[in-house]
């Protein structure tokens, strides 16, 4: 069923705003960045109270269709180990040439009031939550059928998600190429941890 245009108008008004904040600044008028968007200020603020809803809702658009992308990529893959790598690179592929908002989006949180920070921290946490529960459980399960070398599985996840987002920002700030820093994770941190080859047909990047 396809969403209620009042869904569809708000997330594309988000997508706008944020485009106009990134270059305009988080302090612009409420009123100037209506004008940007060519909707008046009163139909701005109904779907939108405050610039924290703003980065709200184009944060929870980018997180689901990081989501939706990643977990299709991801799908292709039955070993834990390989998953994983293919989870980093997916979602560096997902980012690339669109990093800037990313960061943005995260600068932006900061200057949010601490319950919208809260509230906009913990989307993130919801829509990843579950998945990275997910992949914990299947590296266990992994270690458990020794599909893969016993490790601390926190610290491996851990691991993981601060490659996955310091890569994001070094592309941004220093235009790092991730290819062999992709390749050095995968020969010296993950691939010794695989005790066994993928299915016939699977690859491992």
């Amino acid at each position: 069923m396809a969403r209620p245009l009042d869904t569809d108008k708000r997330r594309d008004l988000a997508r706008r705003a944020v485009r106009v904040l990134q270059h305009e600044g988080l302090e612009i008028p409420m009123s100037r960045l209506a004008d940007a968007l060519e909707v008046k200020r009163p139909t701005l603020l109904y779907h939108f109270p405050t610039r924290s809803h703003i980065i709200e809702q184009a944060l929870e658009d980018m997180l689901v269709d990081q989501a939706q992308a990643v977990l299709a990529t991801v799908a292709e893959h039955s070993h834990p180990i390989d998953r994983l790598y293919a989870q980093i690179r997916a979602i560096h592929e997902f980012h690339d040439g669109n990093e800037a908002r990313a960061l943005f989006l995260g600068q932006a949180i900061a200057a949010c009031s601490q319950d919208r920070m809260l509230a906009i921290i913990d989307i993130g946490n919801r829509v990843f939550a579950a998945h990275r529960e997910a992949n914990a459980e299947r590296v266990r399960e992994g270690i458990a059928q020794g599909l893969v070398r016993p490790c601390d599985v926190d610290a491996l996840m851990a691991t993981i998600r601060a490659v996955t987002d310091g890569l994001v920002v070094q592309r941004v700030m220093t235009g790092l190429d991730l290819e062999p820093v992709h390749t050095f994770f995968w020969e010296h941190v993950l691939a010794p941890l695989k005790l066994s080859k993928p299915a016939t047909g699977e690859t491992t990047s």
